[in-house]
């Protein structure tokens, strides 16, 4: 005969799973994307990979997403070799503003700049 506390283990464990799997329900519900998301469309997608001397790409979303970013490889072959990159990304916050970014990525690291970001004194 078994002894009633390994029931109660049992139900535990089966209730703790119940329960997992119904946050992970939850969390797959509020991830799906939603309003324009969900209907945006890839309206230019256009990449050129120039092999190892760099490379440019640029996308737009029917959703007012969009960015592109070109790097190139300096100083190939030496022990100074390096990659530059610049761009940008724009997109529309949930507060309806248009977002948009450039940046420099080099030797002196990733250099953003926007009208909301916080500029450095």
């Amino acid at each position: 005969m078994r002894n009633p506390s390994e029931f109660s283990g049992f139900r535990q464990q089966n209730i703790m799973k119940v329960v997992i799997a119904l946050f992970a329900l939850v969390a797959v519900i509020l991830a799906a994307p939603q309003g324009l998301e969900k209907d945006a469309t890839v309206l230019r997608n256009d990449l050129e990979n120039i092999g190892t001397d760099g490379f440019n790409y640029a996308y737009e979303t029917s959703n007012g997403i969009s960015a592109q970013e070109q790097g190139q490889l300096n100083n190939a072959g030496t022990e100074n070799e390096s990659l530059s990159v610049r761009g940008s990304y724009r997109y529309i916050g949930i507060d309806g503003q248009t977002y948009e970014v450039t940046y420099i990525a080099d030797e002196n690291g990733f250099q953003p700049q926007g009208a909301h970001l916080p500029v450095a004194n």
